[in-house]
């Protein structure tokens, strides 16, 4: 089978292509999982030789340890309950949220507990199934984790002069050192109102919290580490909305920015942000708001660079990645600072409509392009090369 980079589509055709494989890679998984269902009832793995469906599927169809498991468990379920292989075929459900809801259902609740998975995502499923049975709290714990070793301190046996070329490396590359990978963050759900949260921290974090404990045993007797850590995010939280967009009990009387200014008064960012909610405000053609709230700037829909001011009307927040989508369809992908007429003003379609669908040049609809990428503060970018 030949695959070629689709480099020839056009863009909506691309879209369109590949929501097409999607969907059909979906009904394949679908089919897979019924297939498979039929597989394990017949337990023809065994005449193939094998022990067990899942050595079967990572030898003979290939498939990596985790997708055998997932498949295997959706085909378990689905065999239970076949409704599940038609909302995987639709969509409804996915292979992720098919494991977790598996050791859930029951002939009594699993047209209940499916219905109100539908269409959700992983962490989301997650969420709704402490509903049902909610897990006790854990009790707060820190402890050391073992030392990943050093090269001073792994053994050397005589295997190594007769090692594998495969195994070594090639000529003019340093030897690699091996470590043992950190353990990923965890947020688990507990309840509908409580979590688990799990992180390797520092040995000056742990100090820290140490410190903490100490230092409120008056207000915290207990040392109870989820409430230091709900006082220490709620300061850290007020402090970067002081910094980011001026955030403030009192604010001071401002006098603005002068004309032509790339600044951004410390009221407007309080006005743009308390309106916007803190969140991009892109919306695609097809009416979708984009709802990403890290890298968030401020961004100017009239661009400075052809006379757009610093004010709320003119101000908006855009995640980084469409800040920087916006200013190439104003700008190109090209170097920034050709200046160009602003749509709108001598021709093309009225300001307020520019929001209801495509310029002539196919620019996105949510809000006018711009020119320059603002941090969060407004502090002034560095000059283009």
């Amino acid at each position: 089978m030949k695959n070629d980079i689709p480099s020839r589509l056009s863009d909506d055709d691309l879209i369109a292509s590949v929501k097409s494989l999607v969907r059909c890679e979906r009904e394949a998984t679908a089919s897979l999982v019924a297939h498979l269902a039929e597989l394990d009832a017949r337990r023809l793995y065994l005449a193939a030789g094998f022990s067990s469906l899942f050595t079967y599927c990572c030898e003979v169809l290939h498939l990596s340890e985790p997708a055998a498991y997932n498949r295997i468990e959706a085909a378990r379920a689905g065999r239970r309950f076949p409704v599940i292989v038609r909302m995987l075929g639709e969509g409804a459900l996915s292979l992720a949220t098919v494991r977790l809801l598996a050791s859930q259902l029951t002939a009594d609740n699993h047209r209940e507990l499916l219905g109100a998975a539908s269409g959700k995502s992983k962490r989301q499923v997650e969420e709704l199934l402490v509903r049902y049975s909610p897990k006790p709290d854990v009790p707060p714990s820190i402890r050391k984790l073992p030392e990943a070793p050093s090269a001073a301190t792994l053994p050397v046996t005589s295997d190594a002069a007769v090692a594998p070329a495969a195994s070594l490396p090639l000529a003019g590359e340093s030897p690699q050192i091996l470590l043992v990978p950190a353990r990923r963050p965890a947020v688990s759900p507990l309840a509908p109102d409580r979590y688990e949260i799990r992180f390797t921290a520092s040995t000056a974090t742990r100090e820290k919290l140490r410190l903490a404990q100490d230092l409120l045993r008056h207000a915290i007797p207990t040392g109870d580490l989820a409430q230091i850590i709900d006082r220490a995010l709620t300061a850290l939280l007020e402090d970067v909305a002081r910094k980011k967009f001026a955030a403030t009990k009192r604010p001071r009387a401002s006098h603005g920015t002068a004309p032509g200014s790339r600044d951004i008064a410390a009221k407007v960012r309080r006005a743009v942000w308390l309106r916007d909610r803190g969140t991009c405000t892109f919306v695609s053609r097809g009416g979708r708001r984009c709802s990403e709230r890290a890298f968030v700037e401020f961004h100017h829909v009239d661009p400075h660079g052809v006379g757009g001011e610093g004010t709320v009307g003119n101000i908006q927040l855009r995640c980084s990645a469409h800040n920087r989508y916006e200013g190439e369809l104003f700008y190109g992908r090209g170097p920034l600072g050709v200046a160009r007429t602003l749509p709108g003003k001598s021709a093309g379609p009225d300001r307020r409509e520019r929001g209801l669908g495509l310029s002539e040049r196919g620019r996105s609809t949510a809000a006018p392009p711009r020119q320059d990428h603002r941090s969060p503060s407004g502090s002034r970018p560095p000059s283009p090369p």
